[in-house]
């Protein structure tokens, strides 16, 4: 018979041994964690989960999800923005009489601080604000006078005029029928006669409207006299309502804005002035009737960049059609160029330099939607916003200021 097979004998391990074992499992297991550990950090940052792979995995690339981040965040951001530009919508008298009162504060603060070098603050603030009143005032009655003096030998001019233009008209370059032009005249006043109604509709409105812009006014005289008298104090209470911890951010981005917002209403009130004196210069030896009211016309209309310039000059070059000709009209009309070149390479780059200088494509963007969304006032308001959002981004994006270094006048809004 055969001897039934032997079992293998079990050879017995040594106790170190089994330790030795143990611990070769457990670094090979670690390892093995380890390497499972990783890859699945790999997963997500390639933006799937550790069960995502293979075919029915959908990976989401990380600039796809940046892209998503930024989406939700903007989309905020335009909810707030809409809901402040419908509140400022609703109260626009209020708006613009604070926004009047910054300018007014921007201004006449350093004539404050320097008659308050002489005498006490308040009757120094009363006396610039006052002084200034009065000096606008009377700038309107002169011009207000020049204007009833002159009607009545104007209208002749004007019929005069007219009549020269029909004349140049039909003669070369631009052979225009008489039938054409008569039939142009007849048109307007059927127009006129129609709407008639409409217009004085449009002139009582116009009445209630000048009301409103008298009580803008007041309103910001008002305000603009305790911004100009304790805006430091408005500034240091709106810090105390801040927490502590962030008291130093906007306090530099209220200083950066108030910068800006000043240096721009003070060198845009500079250019306007300085556009304003050629004007008037030019037309006066031109000997274009109403010279003073078209220069002042100019001063205003400057304080729209790009656009209130030419508008103001076209309406000069109309007047000077009409009275002296179109040889007059042509130099008037080439003033526009001139005054443009002049703004837009000499007095914006050398009196601006302190204020934000935006590219002029930004600038031209800025004025089109401000008047889209608020007509004039939004062309006149846009660009220095957006330069004193600019100014406050890039303080907040370049690193504070070391302590030892003296910090600039607090700005004076509320």
């Amino acid at each position: 018979m055969n001897a039934p097979p032997r079992r293998p004998h079990r050879q017995q391990d040594a106790p170190g041994t089994r330790r030795g074992g143990r611990r070769m499992r457990s670094v090979v297991l670690g390892n093995r964690s380890a390497r499972g550990s990783r890859s699945v950090a790999r997963a997500r940052t390639s933006g799937a989960g550790p069960g995502s792979g293979g075919r029915g995995g959908t990976v989401v690339g990380h600039g796809l999800r940046v892209a998503a981040a930024y989406a939700w965040r903007l989309l905020v951001v335009g909810v707030v923005a809409y809901a402040v530009f419908s509140l400022l919508g609703r109260l626009q008298l209020v708006a613009v009489a604070l926004f009047l009162a910054l300018v007014i504060t921007a201004v006449l603060r350093p004539l404050a601080d320097l008659l308050a070098r002489h005498m006490p603050r308040t009757p120094a603030v009363v006396l610039s604000i006052g002084g200034s009143v009065l000096l606008v005032l009377g700038l309107l009655a002169l011009v207000g006078r020049l204007v009833a003096g002159e009607s009545g030998r104007l209208g002749h001019e004007f019929a005069g005029g007219l009549g020269r233009i029909e004349r140049w008209l039909e003669g070369s370059p631009f052979h225009v029928s008489h039938a054409v032009l008569s039939n142009l005249q007849d048109k307007v006043a059927h127009l006129i006669s129609e709407n008639r109604s409409v217009l004085i509709t449009s002139a009582l409105s116009g009445v209630g409207r000048a009301v409103e812009v008298v009580t803008g006014l007041v309103l910001a005289l008002f305000c603009s006299l305790f911004f100009i008298r304790s805006g430091d104090k408005f500034w240091r209470w709106f810090k105390d309502l801040i927490p502590p911890s962030a008291r130093d951010p906007w306090d530099r981005a209220g200083r950066a804005a108030w910068r800006s917002f000043a240096g721009y209403t003070r060198g845009i009130i500079i250019v306007a002035a300085t556009n304003a004196v050629l004007v008037g210069i030019a037309l006066y030896a031109l000997g274009v009737p109403l010279a003073l009211p078209l220069t002042l016309l100019e001063f205003f209309a400057a304080f729209i960049p790009l656009v209130g310039s030419p508008v103001a000059l076209g309406v000069a070059t109309v007047v000077a059609l009409a009275t002296r000709g179109p040889v007059v009209a042509i130099v008037v009309l080439c003033l526009i160029v001139v005054i443009g070149q002049l703004e837009g390479h000499v007095l914006h780059p050398l009196v601006l330099s302190w204020a934000v200088r935006l590219h002029p494509v930004v600038v031209a963007v800025s004025v089109i939607g401000g008047s889209i969304l608020a007509g004039v006032i939004g062309a006149v308001v846009a660009v220095p916003m957006v330069s004193v959002a600019w100014s406050v981004i890039s303080e907040l994006r370049t690193p504070p200021e070391p302590a030892g270094r003296s910090p600039d006048s607090p700005p004076a809004p509320p």
